[in-house]
């Protein structure tokens, strides 16, 4: 009797309730080369997925804001957020949740919409509170901003177009009140 067996390059993704999680760090590094190497160094080993990215230079140039989107098991979170303070070039990092926190995306979302279509793409642009960025005769950029749920609640509805690209930012991240970031 022969045996079959079937096998594939491409190791299957778990689903995001097996892979942990999702946090939201904000981290004030010191402006220098080689300082997001050493902190996605952190995040590799121990097994964490970085989801998403935002770097930028802050009000003062010598510093930048890190805002990461991580999964993985919370129990390890804590370990991390204390190594990542650890390192040379990291001024402070910390854990925001949606209670203590405002918490923002935003997507660019390009697809076909004729003249027919158009009122319809019109009201839900309008509907999720976005803009309009670019018109042609036969497509249009829209701009959406808010919070993960908002986000893909929009590209849902934006679905029923033929979309042609999307450009979506990670996670941005301030402390409400006059707590710090």
């Amino acid at each position: 009797m022969s045996q079959t067996i079937i096998t594939t390059d491409t190791p299957a993704v778990p689903p995001a309730a097996v892979r942990g999680a999702t946090h939201t760090l904000s981290i004030l590094v010191n402006n220098e080369p080689g300082v997001l190497m050493r902190i996605c160094q952190v995040f590799s080993r121990r097994a964490f997925n970085i989801d998403s990215l935002v770097v930028s230079e802050g009000r003062n140039a010598n510093f930048s804001r890190m805002t990461i989107g991580v999964s993985g098991d919370p129990s390890g979170l804590h370990q991390i957020i204390m190594q990542v303070n650890k390192l040379i070039d990291v001024i402070h990092c910390s854990e925001h949740d949606t209670e203590d926190s405002v918490v923002k995306e935003l997507i660019l979302v390009k697809f076909l919409a004729d003249d027919s279509q158009r009122t319809q793409a019109l009201q839900i642009i309008e509907h999720f509170g976005g803009k309009t960025v670019d018109l042609t005769p036969t497509s249009m950029i829209a701009l959406v901003s808010g919070n993960t749920a908002k986000i893909d609640a929009a590209v849902s509805m934006f679905s029923q177009f033929e979309i042609i690209e999307t450009v979506r930012t990670g996670k941005v991240v301030m402390a409400r009140g006059e707590q710090p970031t």
